[in-house]
């Protein structure tokens, strides 16, 4: 039987390519309540879609994929929607850990955990762990993640960092590696799904000089064709960088 993965679509644009996508997936509820189910339906079937986008990536030339899962403001849904989220992410990385060791993915975390289950605790650094020699590609998932509270935990590691004598002027570069992403290359390309125009206190510090797409598919319904012809988009695109 033929791979699978060989009839992934390719990025046919003549330009460059992102390195670095994250992805804003929104739609979820809004697709399972437009058919008439419960919102976690939506959630499930967008976990499976995560599933086909990790795998096209690599085969893309993206080899840095970083999703928003769950940000800090997501508390204020019902219990039962942020109950059954949890158990989404905690099936999803019992369920992936083989795969993703198999395809040399390397998963990582970004976001305050102190809020989170213990138990999903222990499956988010069991899965860093157990995967953190891969590289074909590095996805980063933010789970109660909220840039602003990033940016607070951040100043205060550096202000530590400055009482203690390491660091004596503080440089953007030091600002960074305070950062939940440190080490980690800025995003060169964030999708938003589902229709909405904002950034949802996404990566507000790393996405300073990404280039932006909003696509009205809903995250459920987003293959890795719409990645694709999103990517030939991005190939066309002139980045300055502030320059003429």
């Amino acid at each position: 039987m033929a791979d699978p993965a060989a009839r992934l679509p390719k990025a046919n644009g003549s330009g460059q390519r992102p390195r670095h996508v994250a992805i804003i997936m929104d739609g979820n509820g809004r697709w399972a309540v437009n058919k008439g189910w419960p919102r976690l339906v939506g959630h499930r079937r967008g976990a499976e879609r995560v599933k086909q986008i990790v795998r096209a990536c690599p085969d893309m030339g993206v080899n840095w994929l970083t999703l928003y899962a769950f940000s800090t403001e997501n508390w204020k849904r019902t219990a039962e929607e942020v109950l059954g989220l949890m158990g989404i992410f905690a099936r999803y990385i019992e369920r992936e850990a083989d795969g993703m060791s198999a395809e040399g993915v390397r998963m990582r975390f970004i976001g305050a955990r102190e809020r989170l289950d213990h138990r999903l605790q222990r499956l988010m650094a069991g899965i860093e762990a157990r995967t953190a020699g891969n590289s074909r590609l590095n996805l980063t998932v933010a789970i109660n993640y909220g840039g602003r509270d990033e940016i607070a935990r951040a100043s205060r590691r550096l202000a530590e960092r400055v009482a203690r004598g390491e660091i004596v002027n503080p440089t953007e570069a030091d600002f960074a590696s305070c950062l939940d992403t440190a080490g980690q290359p800025d995003p060169d390309l964030v999708i938003r799904t589902s229709g909405e125009t904002r950034v949802s206190n996404f990566l507000p510090f790393q996405a300073a000089y990404a280039e932006y797409e909003f696509t009205p598919t809903l995250w459920p319904d987003f293959t890795p064709e719409h990645l694709a012809q999103i990517l030939d988009r991005f190939g066309m695109r002139d980045r300055r960088f502030g320059g003429a």
